[in-house]
């Protein structure tokens, strides 16, 4: 008579990690992928904050709408961490998810592609077509660990170019979100003349130690993967996916709310697991869920370039402080925040209102957290409108 398996002990837990196979070694689009509707253009040897330079660069980006003769329809809409270029559309060859935000972002909507010419890039060391850690280096090899550290205004500097390119000198609306947010107020400081209104929405002057603290775990969570390898994984067979799998699931925490979190998984078990021995919650597995969705389109050294370019953002390093750097702003400005944000607070969101002048600032109402900005279109769409229109109206 054979004896009983033994009982699930703790030795069980590991497996639990996200499956080492999924988006090995990288999620990053490569040259001869389908580019789907991704555009590119070549913008030269950059120089960097940190005194490199990163030859051969080139950004990835997307179009809707058509440029006016006078080219004066330009918006410029710059995505968040884990974002890219497909802002509005739908998922298809080349583009793994829909648009992140098609519900104000068309025909007839907030941001009307009828009525103006929409460009949105993938930021500067992203992997979705921009030159980064995953692209081929001029040795022929991928960049790997040799890449160098990025800024918010190296990202910026980059993007200007790509303004250059388009034969745009200004833009009737720079609009970002989160991160994104960070490269809005930047643009809007370097290059005062460049913006006439200015769109920031959940979002920062300046990382917070509350904001630090959580990339830093982000960060630790890549590095301490054994298939890392010192950012040089692109030859293995595997990559840091729990690493990075993990960062994931960290900040997507902060990105939602614990009332949204209690209200929709309370302590609900995952189908007939059983978190008693070894099974898991709900909520572990939502979070595993959003874990392995971005594996499939994301590469941990662009996590670790873009979020190292988030932990030193300081719109007034060099300029006096936040204060005297917010005080050159031209533009017309709305603030928008999200009551239930635990990432970027309302404070904020008072500190760029106050220090802009003349800015506006709404807030949006959402159990949501953070994310309430992708989730509450409804508000974010009737606010836009009030804006735009208010500045239609003004010019």
């Amino acid at each position: 008579m054979s004896s009983p398996p033994p009982a699930p002990g703790v030795g069980t837990a590991a497996l639990k990690l996200v499956d080492r196979k999924a988006g090995s070694p990288t999620g990053a689009w490569r040259p001869g992928d389908d580019p789907g509707h991704r555009r590119f253009v070549e913008i030269g040897d950059l120089p960097l904050e940190s005194g490199e330079v990163l030859p051969d660069t080139h950004l990835a980006f997307e179009t809707w709408g058509e440029l006016t003769p006078e080219h004066d329809n330009a918006v410029l809409v710059l995505h968040a961490l884990t974002g890219d270029s497909h802002v509005t559309g739908e998922a298809g060859p080349g583009h793994p998810t829909p648009g992140w935000w098609s519900a104000l972002i068309g025909p007839g909507r907030a941001i009307d592609t009828d009525r103006y010419f929409v460009v949105a890039a993938n930021i500067l060391g992203g992997c979705q077509g921009s030159t980064g850690p995953s692209s081929i280096a001029p040795d022929g090899r991928p960049w790997g660990s040799r890449f160098p550290w990025l800024t918010t205004r190296d990202a910026v500097a980059a993007e200007t170019r790509l303004a250059d390119a388009l034969g745009i000198d200004a833009f009737h609306l720079v609009v970002g979100a989160s991160l994104g947010g960070h490269r809005a107020i930047e643009w809007a400081v370097s290059h005062p003349q460049r913006v006439r209104n200015l769109v920031l929405v959940a979002t920062g002057a300046s990382t917070t130690a509350d904001q630090l603290a959580w990339c830093h775990l982000q960060e630790l969570a890549i590095v301490a993967d054994p298939f890392f390898f010192d950012g040089d994984y692109y030859s293995h067979a595997v990559g840091p996916v729990r690493g990075l799998g993990l960062a994931r699931a960290l900040a997507h925490t902060t990105y939602r709310s614990a009332a949204e979190l209690d209200t929709r998984f309370g302590r609900a078990h995952q189908g007939e697991e059983d978190p008693a021995v070894g099974g898991r919650y709900q909520i572990e597995s939502y979070l595993d869920y959003h874990a392995g969705k971005l594996l499939a389109r994301f590469d941990a050294n662009t996590y670790l370039i873009v979020t190292h370019s988030m932990m030193v953002h300081d719109v007034g390093t060099g300029r006096g402080g936040i204060q005297a750097a917010l005080s050159t702003v031209t533009a017309r400005t709305l603030v928008i925040d999200v009551d239930s944000d635990r990432l970027f607070q309302p404070a904020q969101a008072e500190e760029l209102a106050d220090g802009i002048p003349g800015a506006h600032r709404e807030t949006v109402h959402s159990l949501h957290g953070h994310d309430g900005f992708l989730i509450e279109t409804g508000q974010m769409e009737a606010v836009l409108r009030r804006f735009l229109a208010e500045s239609e109206a003004e010019a």
